[in-house]
């Protein structure tokens, strides 16, 4: 049961890295649109495309979050504890996100516009980085039961490398979804603007994942050896045939399976580390069986989540379907000219 409720754990993660993920890598791009008038059109963009979907997507960062508490409690204590530090960055970032992009396109006043609109873009960069330097401490072994909080779990090599390459998969992801949602609503110039940067991040994924292969092979053995060999290696092998497919397709300007392809680089990617994390929790100290709670809390556990499935499952596929569709919040003629609104001057 305990082995079960490991990959759920490690399903929730990849739904939420892909999900979430692409609000971030929009983000990223906001905080690079440049000046107002400059990046005005990209920005209308990114808002309409994230506006549907943006709250739903945080549902996998609570359910990876209940799923650690309750089903690894011992898990979840000790990343806590050694962690604290990048996590509660991480949790003002998701906050000064959501607030900076609620409050931003109501407001009238272009330096008000402007000071929420910094605060999404920079939490875009920090939060995806922070909890990809906390998966990497993890994985690099820095985190045990008993662990004081430091630097050193959460600034070492390893993790900055798999912050980085947060960011860098995160604007991969957004680059693309917004490729496709500029061509459903027909703002061609957006679609090349967001096809570049697509390309451009992947080259950057292909740059930083190079560099991690002899710092992860220094500084986290076990998750390399995971890596380099069975089901950890074929997976790895996948995401990169996933990427260059996805590259092939926006090369080709064929944008219909550029999404999919995408996601399953970064879903798989993230199966290959739970593999390479096998049989441990915390890498080489918490097995899965030590970390997990209780037979009935465990049993009961997975009972809710089956439950959770079902019911909030299909909503969510709907939701993503229909946005994908552009059924929910369709652009206006005046929204893809990107039209000035009252008080754009103030």
């Amino acid at each position: 049961m305990a082995e079960v409720i490991a990959w759920v754990l490690v399903l929730a993660i990849a739904a939420y890295a892909c999900a979430g993920g692409t609000d971030y890598g929009a983000g990223f791009w906001d905080l690079l649109a440049g000046d107002a008038e400059r990046g005005k059109r990209a920005r209308w963009l990114i808002d309409h495309a994230m506006a549907p979907v943006w709250e739903a997507n945080n549902v996998w960062l609570i359910f990876v979050f209940i799923i650690m508490w309750t089903g690894f409690p011992t898990m979840f204590q000790a990343v806590f504890e050694a962690m604290w530090l990048p996590l509660a960055l991480a949790a003002v970032g998701l906050v000064l996100r959501g607030a900076g992009f609620a409050l931003r396109k109501p407001t009238r006043r272009l330096a008000q516009r402007r000071v929420y609109g910094a605060a999404f873009a920079i939490s875009s960069l920090l939060t995806p980085f922070f909890l990809g330097a906390v998966l990497g401490g993890i994985a690099a072994g820095r985190v045990a039961v008993g662990t004081t909080a430091s630097a050193d779990a959460w600034a070492n090599p390893t993790s900055v490398l798999t912050g980085l390459l947060a960011i860098a998969s995160t604007a991969f992801l957004g680059a693309v979804f917004l490729c496709s949602d500029a061509r459903r609503f027909d703002a061609d110039d957006l679609v090349d603007y967001f096809r570049l940067r697509a390309l451009s991040a992947f080259a950057a994924v292909v740059v930083l994942a190079l560099i991690a292969l002899p710092v992860t092979h220094d500084d986290a053995r076990h998750v390399w050896e995971g890596l380099t060999g069975g089901p950890g290696l074929l997976l790895i092998v996948l995401a990169a045939f996933c990427g260059l497919a996805t590259v092939l397709l926006l090369v080709r300007r064929s944008y219909g399976w550029t999404r999919y392809t995408s996601v399953a680089s970064v879903a798989l990617t993230v199966g290959a580390w739970g593999f390479a994390q096998r049989p441990y929790m915390l890498p080489t100290s918490l097995t899965v069986a030590e970390a997990a709670g209780a037979t009935h809390t465990m049993r009961w556990l997975a009972i809710v989540t089956v439950i959770a499935i079902v019911l909030v499952g299909p909503a969510l596929v709907l939701l993503y379907r229909l946005d994908t569709l552009g059924e929910l919040e369709p652009l206006t003629d005046a929204d893809t000219r990107a039209a000035g609104t009252p008080g754009d001057n103030l």
